[in-house]
């Protein structure tokens, strides 16, 4: 009986280490984009800006 059990124990591990692992690469994927629509939002200051006081 205990075999049974054991083998039913690892098919919903298997199963929630696949869908933690789409959750993070989601996450990932969702981060990265927010940080490139911020940067190109971003004012661009000239390299060589003259000094003004």
């Amino acid at each position: 009986m205990s075999d049974k059990s054991d083998k039913n124990w690892a098919g919903k591990a298997i199963a929630g280490a696949a869908i933690g692992s789409a959750a993070l690469a989601a996450a990932l994927l969702y981060a990265g984009k927010r940080k490139t629509a911020a940067e190109r939002h971003r004012p661009r200051r000239p390299a060589d800006a003259p000094e003004t006081d």
